[in-house]
């Protein structure tokens, strides 16, 4: 049986047009994606890197996929949809990863 490990990292922005002027929102509740049955068969496991924007009230707005396997993508962007992160007197852009790990 195959199982996920889900490891969620907020990750600095690095370059300067995209630096962050904001501490990073902490994540309130954490929903685990599903790992892909195609996934399982194939023993794939990866990050998937992607930019969040996050609503006032800790929301996610949108999300963009910034990287990662594509038979992960689809999973982990619609587990973060249903994050919550802290609230904050605006919203945010945030960079995280989800990570899967076959075993």
């Amino acid at each position: 049986m195959a199982a996920v490990a889900l490891c969620a990292v907020l990750v600095p922005q690095a370059s300067t047009a995209q630096k962050q002027d904001h501490e990073e929102r902490k994540i309130l509740s954490k929903v685990a994606p599903v790992y892909p049955d195609l996934a399982k068969r194939m023993h794939v496991g990866g990050v998937v890197k992607m930019q969040v924007v996050v609503g006032a009230k800790g929301t996610v707005k949108s999300t963009r996929v910034l990287g990662g396997n594509p038979v992960l993508i689809e999973s982990a962007t619609d587990a973060v949809r249903k994050w919550k992160f802290e609230t904050a007197s605006a919203e945010t852009t945030e960079v995280l990863q989800v990570t899967f790990e076959a075993h």
